[in-house]
């Protein structure tokens, strides 16, 4: 099950295209979805979060929690509005492509995939394109 929450003044215009969109990744990649929380929120609640869990002290537009066992994918995937909004800025995109892509990087690492080392990013960049490309099939 996906559920989306909201931690700062943001919805999602289409929760329902996204779930489904999720779900097919998930399937795609031979995974089962398995509880799944979204919460969407603003820096200064993700910073507290980084902080206290991983003791960076640095602003980011994603952390998850990851709680898949197995080939059944859950964690909790906390996104920061604010800094999807500066990076869709920044890599010139449109905030809806900036926020679908790092909506399914969180599920990307529960699947087994890293950005750690720049070949890794490229794998990471590779299957979010991929999953992108599901998207405008929905």
């Amino acid at each position: 099950m996906i559920q989306f929450n909201y931690e700062t003044n943001f919805k999602l215009q289409n929760e329902e295209v996204l779930k489904n969109w999720i779900s097919t990744c998930i399937d795609s990649h031979g995974f089962k979805e398995g509880e799944l929380n979204y919460i969407f929120c603003d820096d200064e609640y993700l910073l507290k979060l980084n902080i206290e869990f991983l003791n960076h002290d640095t602003l980011t537009d994603i952390l998850s929690f990851d709680y898949t066992m197995g080939k059944l994918i859950g964690g909790d995937i906390f996104i920061s509005i604010e800094r999807v909004k500066e990076n869709a800025k920044k890599y010139n995109q449109v905030f809806d492509n900036e926020l679908n892509r790092v909506v399914i990087h969180g599920v990307l690492h529960f699947m087994g995939y890293y950005d750690k080392t720049a070949e890794e990013k490229k794998i990471m960049r590779n299957k979010e394109d991929i999953c992108l490309t599901l998207l405008k099939s929905q």
